[in-house]
């Protein structure tokens, strides 16, 4: 009797005990990182391919004709303004020189023929010793000598200047290239004239490239409303705040600025010349470089930036998943704007202080309530992108 009392209270535990189970322990809601959106002013930049060009660059030539018997300099080296670069054979031109030389000689000796004979005759004159006419013969005669020594004088002048140019210097203080003609080649003026070498001052170095016209024209009104801005009494800022960026990815240490726009757009490319200076204290850039410079051409007030990693492309529309108050899960799209190096900006679809989903995107759906963790991630210095 006593077995069955037991059996039976055992069977009853089981009963209830298992009439219990269905109610199950409620699970608390999964973590997710988010990410808090805040407002800050975005810098837009953008980049242009262009090329280098020496602040100034001239060409040398030889400017009289002549084989070239000498070079003076090292070639790929740094030149000063007026150091012998060059010389031609000069014999003709000495030669030149010496006849118009004799010929001044004799201009002279002519000169003060009649000059004596016109001394001697004004007193003649004057006493009627002599015709009018004798006298004003020995007037012409000094004057017409006078002119003949002026024109010998600058004939040995140019003849000077001939033989001057049969040694050529530097105009510039540059870097000076390869020369373009061996000693004894035939140099000088004519249909196949040689330019012996190139010479550039690269203290400061050019940058020449095209922008569009829409962003010339997106260029062009920033500056008028700066200009305004001047004009209305506030100070205007000097803007030395190009980057450029060389053909192995480095940035070049110093920023330079905008030099010029070009006078008008070229009508079959619709685009615009645009000229940038940089310093080049080291004379690292050469003449000739590929490289783009980044230039911020426009501030977006208040904008938003959110890590690449929570948005979501389907089909070329963007999307983001937000963590709202009640910490339910809302899919959102967003308008995308200029990517800032792992941060996109939001154009549209997104306010400040909202969460949005930073891990795990492809884990959670609408809906879905999550227990979000805040993850700090900073925005980088966009002063310096």
């Amino acid at each position: 009797m006593y077995n069955k009392l037991l059996s039976a209270i055992f069977i009853l535990s089981i009963f209830i005990f298992s009439c219990g189970g269905d109610e199950q322990p409620q699970l608390p809601p999964p973590a997710v990182q988010v990410y808090v959106t805040t407002t800050t002013d975005v810098p837009i930049f953008r980049e242009f391919i262009g090329e280098t060009l020496g602040f100034v660059t001239i060409d040398i030539a030889a400017r009289v004709e002549g084989y070239l018997v000498g070079r003076h300099f090292e070639e790929g080296s740094f030149v000063k303004k007026g150091q012998l670069l060059y010389t031609i054979e000069s014999q003709p031109f000495e030669e030149n020189v010496a006849e118009k030389q004799s010929q001044l000689a004799a201009a002279k000796v002519g000169l003060a023929n009649a000059q004596s004979d016109l001394s001697r005759i004004k007193p003649l004159a004057a006493e009627n010793a002599i015709s009018q006419i004798d006298l004003d013969a020995a007037q012409s005669k000094y004057e017409a000598s006078i002119e003949a020594v002026k024109a010998a004088e600058a004939n040995l002048n140019a003849a000077n200047i001939q033989l001057s140019y049969t040694k050529i210097h530097s105009p510039i203080n540059g870097i000076i290239g390869k020369t373009e003609a061996s000693e004894g080649d035939l140099v000088g003026s004519g249909p196949a004239t040689v330019v012996l070498n190139t010479v550039s001052d690269i203290n400061t170095i050019l940058v020449q490239f095209f922008i569009t016209e829409s962003e010339y024209l997106q260029a062009a009104r920033r500056i008028i409303s700066e200009t305004e801005k001047h004009q209305a009494g506030e100070a205007k800022e000097e803007r030395n705040d190009l980057q450029l960026i060389l053909s192995d990815g480095s940035v070049y240490g110093s920023k330079g600025k905008f030099d010029f726009i070009d006078r008008n757009v070229d009508p079959t490319t619709g685009a615009i010349l645009i000229q940038a200076s940089f310093p080049n204290p080291n004379q690292l850039l050469r003449p000739g470089l590929f490289a783009r410079v980044r230039a911020e051409v426009d501030v977006v007030k208040n904008g938003i930036l959110i890590p690449q990693r929570c948005v979501m492309e389907l089909q070329g529309k963007f999307s983001v998943l937000v963590v709202g108050e009640d910490n339910k899960v809302e899919n959102r799209q967003v308008q995308m704007g200029s990517t800032v190096k792992e941060f996109w900006l939001i154009k549209e679809g997104l306010k400040p202080g909202e969460k949005v989903i930073y891990e795990g995107l492809q884990m959670v759906k609408e809906g879905q309530i999550l227990n979000p963790e805040i993850v700090d991630i900073k925005i980088p210095d966009l002063e310096s992108i």
